[in-house]
């Protein structure tokens, strides 16, 4: 539940801007997450978010990125947590997750910023990611193997 609510944090934060704790915990709740203000305070210190400035002078929460490749702890642990097994068609990867985190693991695939996506539709427990090409959608999964460890498929 953590990590799903983790990863909501992220796509929440990354959709609206949101100034305070008050209205991270409101968005929460809305997408059925029952949460604290404390809860809240909590989540945002381990994942290390960050207040930046947007206009007229006010700020938002945003994800501080570990290094510039996307790769954060947050984001692999998430798709590693979720993943269930991926197959091909063409240049659509088609990934299977626990079900109720496709969203979760869609949105950790996209924060990854690789240029081989385009990129993904979640619904409940399956993803389809758009590729560029056949030859990236194997990139794709190779990349995602070796995250997810090679007993998966």
């Amino acid at each position: 539940m953590k990590i799903a609510r983790h990863a909501k944090i992220v796509d929440i934060i990354n959709r609206y801007e949101i100034e305070t704790q008050e209205e991270l915990a409101e968005r929460l709740n809305q997408e059925g997450f029952r949460v604290t203000q404390a809860t809240v305070s909590r989540d945002i210190r381990e994942l290390k978010l960050t207040k930046i400035a947007i206009n007229g002078g006010r700020q938002k929460y945003a994800v501080m990125q570990a290094n510039g490749n996307g790769m954060n702890e947050k984001y692999l642990r998430v798709l590693k947590d979720g993943f269930a097994s991926m197959d091909m068609a063409q240049n659509i990867l088609v990934v299977k997750t626990v079900s109720g985190m496709a969203m979760a693991v869609a949105a950790a695939l996209d924060a990854m910023h690789w240029p081989e996506i385009a990129g993904c539709i979640a619904g409940d427990d399956t993803i389809m990611c758009a590729i560029r090409s056949v030859d990236d959608t194997l990139l794709v999964m190779d990349k995602i193997r070796k995250i997810v460890g090679t007993e998966h498929k």
